[in-house]
């Protein structure tokens, strides 16, 4: 687990260590750039030669990266352009043939390949994107963007999102070409007196140099710039009106399962063997331009892949992301974050319990704007399956801007009810407010009711709230700053959210210094941060004279990044905490920190070989104190791109806590492996096995697709699961576990 927060410290750290002193910090046109219509017609082919093409003037580019406004190494050409149904771009990228970069055929796979981007703000609200790319051989990605892809305690880029849309490419001896096309209606967006207004970012990567070429040119020290949609170009079309088809998909799923548990009175286990069928539907039809509904029969997520075992060393639940397809359309409107991992709507809530799917009789949800509303609403039903019930979950999240482009206000209530009679309901207030010209203060405040858990004076549901306020420098030019300050009380019960403290009080923040080496140097920014942050309990706030200490966590994070121009990086740090326990804290193999305080402090140390390379790794390590232990852990993660046919690569984790007073402690293997191949970009398989030491488990998780076309797609999946420790509780455990072999069609019909 700490392995997984110091990768995320150190990504967040680079992406965010864009600080450039002098420098201008928007540099596009505040004009609004007017987009050409299409004068002819064209043939999707890549080549982009016809004499409708040859009309449009190429966007003016330049270099991004490694060196700001620097001479482009090589010749790029980038059109766009549009007509009634489409949004089209064509790309011209003259290269030598060997320096062309394609390692992956694999859908939604970025693997150190050449690009071909755009990102879209398609409502123009300066906060949330959708991000298209392509690759010389055609392999299509598309991400959807939020929290104006700014690092937030968690990444802004939700990479499990999928669109309709169409790319085409092709490779000659100057170089490779390509073109897109996006429909509006998958795009969305808002009309007024029949014009319309995005933001828009396109770039060219050039993996073998490690260079950028974008368009409208963005300062270096915005923090992801050429994905942020608060920097975007402002462009604009007219006339058009996005269609609104009516997509069905139906899908079947047949298979064999067989699995291993203990039987009802607990004396031993038993082994079922099932066969298995199902049908279900989804729909999506586009009720306005900007207004989407989804609809779900007996939901199926049958070809997920499996979530990464992790090792918790901390007091909190873990946090695992959403990879289901249905929760991914514009995801981000959802999000009202609260503190840190915490939030009031955590979509794995719905479906889920303890990570054993439930199923899904089905929902319905509507994502888009109604005037100048962002909308989101979210009804689903769950069946009830063993000892748990059937529930009912509802979200409605409402936003709007206010004052200036980039400030709003909302709110959004939540509700979690089951046949049993119980419920439990939440609201909140959020607003975001630009105060400068890169300064922007946060307020928050969320309250539930739950009736599961009543008052004992009154039998009224317990009630309980969460306030948040922020203030924060996002431009990181030179010094850079974030201060925030959450309360929340001992009732606070979000039953469709995520909490991992209660009744508590913190104040945290960031203080850095970031600078550009000059242009012959090999490294391309430097960034020095310190982060603090103090918990304190409520109770002793409230009363002085209660029997607790009044500091439950202090942490302070002192991390320097170093990044190079031909990628990579470099990270060191210190990590010092205090932490007070009130209770014994176990880990694994009974390994326990009895009460008291502890102060103990880690050094970090983290290389990564950079991302645009065919092999390539990141490695970390770190050690120090661990409450009145000491610890170390060691992390690497090699990849090897053997082809574009085929990617391999491994994790290994690594954790050793020891208390030696006590004689106890622990160590933690983790490994993973995965192996990617590709036929073309239609046909693929995947395999992913991983073995954790600690739950002596070994899990397989093998997936076949034929995309036959987008919307349509024949899964092959196989499971299984492996004990390798025989024993538990007293029972003796089968080896096997669990075995699936699952074949699932899905067909989409256009209306």
């Amino acid at each position: 687990m700490r392995f997984a927060l110091a990768r995320l410290l150190v990504v967040s750290g680079l992406l965010l260590s864009v600080s450039l002193p002098g420098t201008a910090q928007v540099i596009r046109s505040d004009a609004p750039w007017v987009l050409p219509r299409l004068q002819g017609a064209i043939q999707l082919d890549g080549h982009s030669d016809e004499p409708a093409w040859q009309a449009i003037e190429p966007l003016p580019l330049i270099m991004d990266y490694p060196v700001f406004e620097g001479e482009m190494t090589e010749r790029t050409e980038i059109r766009v352009a549009y007509d009634d149904d489409y949004l089209y771009l064509a790309g011209r990228f003259y290269d030598q043939p060997g320096d062309v970069r394609t390692n992956s055929l694999y859908r939604d796979e970025m693997s150190g390949d050449d690009l071909f981007s755009i990102m879209l703000d398609t409502f123009n609200d300066n906060e949330n994107g959708l991000w298209f790319f392509t690759t010389p051989a055609g392999t299509r990605l598309d991400w959807a963007i939020t929290n104006d892809a700014e690092f937030s305690g968690r990444r802004p880029f939700n990479e499990s999102w999928n669109a309709h849309w169409d790319a085409r490419t092709v490779q000659t001896e100057d170089g490779w070409f390509a073109e897109m096309r996006l429909p509006f209606s998958t795009l969305g967006f808002q009309a007024l007196d029949g014009q319309v207004t995005m933001g828009m970012t396109v770039y060219r990567y050039i993996a073998s140099k490690n260079e950028r070429h974008i368009f409208p040119p963005i300062s270096p020290e915005w923090n992801m710039g050429f994905a942020k949609p608060s920097v975007a170009q402002d462009v604009v079309l007219t006339g058009v009106r996005s269609q609104k088809p009516l997509y069905i998909t139906p899908y079947a799923l047949g298979g064999l399962t067989r699995q291993s548990q203990e039987n009802e009175a607990g004396t031993a286990y038993v082994t079922d063997n099932n066969t298995s069928y199902d049908f279900g539907l989804d729909a999506k039809y586009n009720l306005t331009n900007n207004l989407t509904l989804d609809a779900t029969i007996n939901t199926d997520f049958a070809q997920i892949e499996a979530d990464d075992a992790q090792v918790n060393l901390t007091r909190f639940s873990l946090f695992f992301p959403e990879k289901r397809q249905f929760f991914q359309e514009r995801a981000g409107l959802f999000a009202f974050r609260l503190n840190g991992q915490d939030q009031l709507f955590y979509s794995r809530r719905i479906g889920l319990n303890d990570g054993e799917a439930l199923p899904i009789l089905g929902g319905v949800r509507a994502v888009g704007r109604l005037g100048g509303w962002d909308l989101g609403f979210l009804d689903m039903q769950t069946a009830r399956q063993g000892d748990v019930p059937t529930e009912n979950f509802g979200v409605l999240r409402l936003r709007r801007r206010v004052v200036n482009e980039n400030s709003f206000v909302g709110g959004m209530v939540t509700s979690r009810l089951n046949d049993g009679g119980t419920s439990n309901l939440a609201y909140g207030l959020d607003g975001v407010f630009r105060i400068g010209e890169s300064d922007y203060v946060t307020a928050r405040w969320a309250q539930t009711f739950d009736e599961a858990h009543r008052d004992t004076t009154n039998s009224a549901p317990t009630t309980g709230g969460v306030f948040t306020a922020g203030l924060e420098r996002r431009s990181q030019a030179g010094f850079g700053y974030e201060g925030w300050l959450t309360w929340t009380g001992p009732h606070f019960d979000p039953a469709v959210g995520f909490v991992q403290r209660l009744n508590y009080t913190e104040l945290n923040g960031r203080l850095s210094y970031g600078w550009f080496p000059e242009e012959a140097s090999a490294l391309r920014r430097i960034r020095a941060n310190v982060y603090p942050s103090v918990v304190m309990r409520n109770e002793r706030l409230s009363d002085p004279e209660a029997g607790v200490d009044l500091i439950e966590s202090v942490f302070v994070g002192t991390p320097v990044n170093i990044q190079f121009k031909r990628g990579g990086w470099v990270f060191l740090g210190t990590q010092t905490r205090y932490e007070s326990l009130e209770d014994s804290l176990t880990f694994a193999n009974d390994a326990a920190v009895p009460p008291g305080g502890y102060t103990f402090t880690q050094a970090d140390i983290g290389l990564s070989t950079g991302n645009n390379e065919r092999l390539r790794s990141e490695f970390f390590a770190g050690a120090g104190r661990f409450y009145d232990g000491w610890t170390a852990l060691f992390g690497v993660t090699p990849t090897w791109v053997l082809s574009r046919h085929l990617e391999l690569s491994a994790e290994y984790h690594f954790d050793a806590v020891r208390f030696p007073d006590r004689d106890t402690g622990f160590s933690s293997h983790i490994i993973r492996f995965r192996a990617k191949g590709a036929l073309d970009t239609r046909l693929s398989l995947s395999t992913f096995v991983q073995y954790s030491h600690l739950s002596g488990q070994v899990g397989a998780n093998v997936r076949f697709r034929y995309n036959l076309r987008e919307g349509n797609d024949l899964w092959l999946v196989y499971n299984e699961g492996v004990n390798t420790v025989r024993t538990r509780d007293g029972l003796a455990v089968p080896r096997l576990g669990g075995r699936a072999l699952l074949l699932k069609y899905t067909h989409t019909f256009k209306i």
